[in-house]
């Protein structure tokens, strides 16, 4: 019988610095079977933790995305709609078909004057007062007002969507997490319809009404809300971390911080070896084993639950020399902060211009910029990897 490693007996030291914990998992094997954490103790998955076996099973047909194929959905599935992430080919091919012309490099290379005014605007704001939590004033605001106009979303709802996708993503408890989805699915029926009734405008969200219209039910109604819940909350939620856990990284590794500001040439590397070191997704959506299997050597049954350890593999010494040393000169091809395979991060070219802009204009523009005390505790769950709050002066 395969032992059972409970990652709630490491207790809160396990959300605030998961890392020696996969790192004990590693030396011990690749894949192993664990018992869930708070909020989702008692549930038990399959966790792989090497980065050549998590690459492989981020790729591998025999885990499907789509839980229905062992009888199982999720509260986004049921209360909102089905999206790239809980899909398999034919559908997700379909679904991703309609939406991957708007993050082209070139698409995205087109928003960087935009992506550049609002860092100022933000900044301006920020910089008179000397000292600001930085997820609230530069981190959030960034990514969910690029999102939100990318898609179409009035600014007057973006303060009331953060809060609940907040929840949506890290939940600080089940019922929480449901009311989350509830008020989601509530919000993303009424913008829909309001834009039908006005008349799509020139926004993704406009393009994929429009595309319903044209091509009959191509989307049908709960198709269109689950991919806007998607491309909201991943387009935004993930690069917020991304932008944090770089500043936190630079902020403690002072000789990395004076390389970056010495040669701005390297930010490319910096936001590289942060999405590396402490990217901004712990472990991928779960998937199912749509057949029995094996990952190195360990035997899937049919129906179990894989977590594939995004952050566990990318610090694999099998892959990375000295892999919890951050240097942003590393070597970082082939992190899998992304994902891997069909299912790789549609927003992957956005996130890394954001992060880009937001790490170099702060520092152009604050060369003082410090801690201000300690960073507020790390996001719930184990999906997210970021920090509620992070104060930094100048």
């Amino acid at each position: 019988m395969t032992a059972v490693v409970d990652l709630d007996e490491y207790g809160e030291g396990f959300r605030e610095d998961p890392h020696p914990v996969y790192a004990l998992l590693r030396e011990r094997g690749p894949v192993h079977r664990v018992r869930l954490p708070r909020p989702d103790a008692h549930h038990e998955s399959w966790l792989v933790v090497g980065h050549e076996e998590a690459r492989a099973a981020l790729a591998d047909p025999r885990l499907t995305k789509d839980g229905r194929t062992i009888g199982m959905t999720f509260l986004d599935e049921e209360l909102i709609g089905r999206h790239l992430l809980v899909t398999d080919p034919p559908q997700h091919t379909r679904l991703r078909s309609l939406v991957s012309r708007a993050f082209t490099m070139r698409r995205v290379e087109e928003l960087r004057p935009r992506i550049q005014r609002i860092t100022d605007d933000l900044l301006d704001a920020m910089l008179p007062h000397g000292r600001a939590d930085l997820v609230g004033s530069l981190a959030c605001p960034l990514p969910l007002t690029v999102i939100c106009e990318l898609l179409g979303v009035p600014e007057m709802d973006r303060t009331e969507f953060r809060k609940i996708s907040g929840e949506a993503v890290a939940p600080t408890s089940a019922e929480s997490e449901y009311d989350a989805f509830v008020r989601l699915a509530e919000y993303l029926t009424e913008l829909i319809e309001d834009k039908r009734c006005a008349g799509p405008g020139d926004d993704l969200l406009g393009d994929l009404i429009r595309t319903t219209a044209e091509d009959g039910d191509r989307l049908s109604p709960q198709e269109l809300r689950g991919m806007a819940f998607l491309l909201l909350i991943a387009g935004h939620e993930t690069t917020v971390n991304l932008i944090a856990n770089g500043v936190l990284a630079l902020l403690t590794h002072p000789g990395q911080l004076a390389a970056l500001r010495a040669d701005m040439s390297l930010v490319d590397g910096a936001v590289e070896e942060t999405l590396r070191w402490e990217g901004p997704v712990e472990n991928a959506t779960f998937r199912f084993a749509a057949e029995p299997l094996e990952i190195a050597g360990t035997s899937i049954a049919r129906g179990d639950a894989v977590l594939i350890g995004l952050t566990a593999a990318d610090r694999d010494i099998a892959r990375y020399p000295a892999p919890d040393r951050f240097d942003i000169r590393r070597d970082t091809r082939g992190h899998l902060a992304f994902g891997h395979g069909i299912h790789y991060c549609l927003g992957a070219p956005l996130a890394r211009l954001e992060g880009r802009i937001a790490l170099r204009t702060l520092l152009e523009r604050a060369p003082d910029l410090a801690l201000d005390g300690p960073h507020g505790p790390w996001l719930p769950g184990m999906l997210m990897r970021g920090m509620r709050r992070l104060p930094v002066r100048w």
